[in-house]
């Protein structure tokens, strides 16, 4: 009913991504930046998600 189950191995890839884009390429520094930046950003948001302080009945800053 449905055919032959076929496996394409083109389909798949193991090859990382850092190896498509070359060491000089200019994206290199930006991605660096903003895994910076993202790193920041989730720790300040994980932050204003915790529960509110008892003290001060603050949760973000």
């Amino acid at each position: 009913m449905r055919g032959a189950d076929g496996y394409n191995e083109a389909l798949f890839t193991t090859i990382r991504l850092e190896e498509f884009v070359p060491a000089n390429h200019p994206l290199r520094p930006i991605r660096t930046r903003l895994n910076e930046a993202l790193t920041k950003w989730m720790a300040a948001s994980r932050q204003c998600m915790r529960p509110m302080s008892k003290e001060d009945g603050r949760a973000c800053a």
